[in-house]
């Protein structure tokens, strides 16, 4: 959750398991749960587009950056962090995820 990149995606894990738990309670009829998928939508296509460009982006300037001489100015900068975003299958596990756990949670209590 602190972290991003990676397979699953936590945070479309998190945002659909919001969608399920809502649905269970109080099922799709509700603003709530309207206001859930408007945020899932909102944090899936940040993962997938925006994150996942800006990390290429980093990937790319890291390997400029390391081909640089050793004497030039930013030769010696920190690498920057190339793993932010999801690939669409990781956002997909994690919803897969974020769907399955709220009706494991259910059934068990």
């Amino acid at each position: 959750m602190l972290s991003s990149g990676g397979m699953p995606s936590s945070h479309s894990a998190t945002v659909t398991s919001l969608i399920m738990a809502i649905y269970l309670q109080e099922g799709a009829g509700g603003s709530v749960f309207a206001i859930a998928v408007v945020l899932a939508c909102v944090v899936m296509y940040d993962a997938t587009g925006v994150r996942l460009h800006a990390g290429r982006q980093a990937e790319l300037l890291n390997q400029i950056v390391c081909e640089l001489p050793p004497e030039h100015p930013v030769a010696n900068v920190r690498p920057l962090r190339d793993s932010l975003g999801h690939t669409p299958l990781q956002v997909l596990a994690g919803a897969v995820l974020g769907c399955v756990v709220p009706f494991l949670l259910r059934s068990s209590t």
